[in-house]
């Protein structure tokens, strides 16, 4: 049991068959004890945190808007206070549902996606770094990027844009904290279908001209050497590697989890 003891914070992770769900269920496995987090934490997130529950783990909920500083230090302490010291960050919140072309972008829409995406993970990372230096044992900082990251897609200025710049968060943040013996580094999933993945699917497919969301999938796995899209344990797994001892000389990457599929 790797994580045994140790506490992770998994932002948005209060939806059902959702990345952030994926991660917590693979650190509850390895003995981690759980904060679950999302905007609201509503029946959905309970739902999640009982599943967590019946696996043995403990587990506290705490409802975070991450565009808000202050609301990201109270998830901090309140995970203090539930189990002690935070060991493991995971910046999974993010909005990426807001697809249009370029030149139809309201700034609301693009504001409301940087105050997430990317303003959201600093808050969280300052927040948590803080609490990580002052338990002085070090810590693991894992920010979910995106294939987004390290490429361009049309209709989501705003979600390439926010994690392109998590990248250079990622970077910029583990140069200042590899001295404290805090790790912070970034995952790039390609495609997985999560109900995120499940809307862009149908928005591209019809934007690409394809018959229906299958025919469209179809195409995406063809592409991939491995033959399909991501799943949500491609990427809790590479995330419970990089919080483990195995990792603690990696800091300031952006790994692909992406099946071979060319990324730059």
């Amino acid at each position: 049991m790797r994580f045994a003891g140790k506490t992770i914070i998994v932002t948005g992770s209060g939806k059902q068959k959702g990345l952030g769900q994926g991660i917590l269920q693979r650190f509850a496995d390895e003995g981690a004890q759980c904060v679950v987090s999302d905007l609201a934490i509503d029946a959905e997130a309970e739902a999640v945190a009982n599943e967590l529950r019946e696996r043995g783990t403990k587990v506290a909920t705490i409802a975070c808007d991450v565009s808000d500083a202050a609301q990201c230090n109270a998830l901090v302490e309140q995970s203090i206070a539930a189990f002690g010291g935070v060991d493991i960050f995971v910046n999974n919140a993010g909005i990426g549902f807001m697809m249009k072309p370029m030149l139809e972008v309201d700034p609301r829409d693009w504001a409301t996606v940087i105050a997430v995406n990317l303003s959201g993970a600093f808050y969280c990372t300052q927040a948590a770094a803080k609490a990580m230096i002052a338990a002085g044992r070090g810590g693991r900082i894992i920010n979910i990027a995106s294939q987004a990251a390290k490429t361009g897609f049309p209709h989501l200025p705003a979600y390439v844009s926010s994690k392109h710049g998590m990248i250079g968060l990622t970077r910029a943040t583990a140069i200042e904290l590899g001295a404290h013996k805090i790790t912070v580094n970034a995952l790039c999933p390609n495609h997985v279908t999560t109900g995120l993945g499940a809307q862009q699917n149908e928005y591209f497919s019809k934007l690409l001209g394809f018959e229906n969301v299958e025919a469209y999938l179809k195409n995406m796995a063809a592409k991939n050497p491995m033959g399909r899209p991501g799943l949500t344990s491609d990427t809790a797994a590479a995330c419970a590697w990089l919080a483990s001892d195995d990792a603690r000389y990696v800091t300031g990457e952006a790994l692909n989890v992406s099946g071979g599929e060319e990324m730059h």
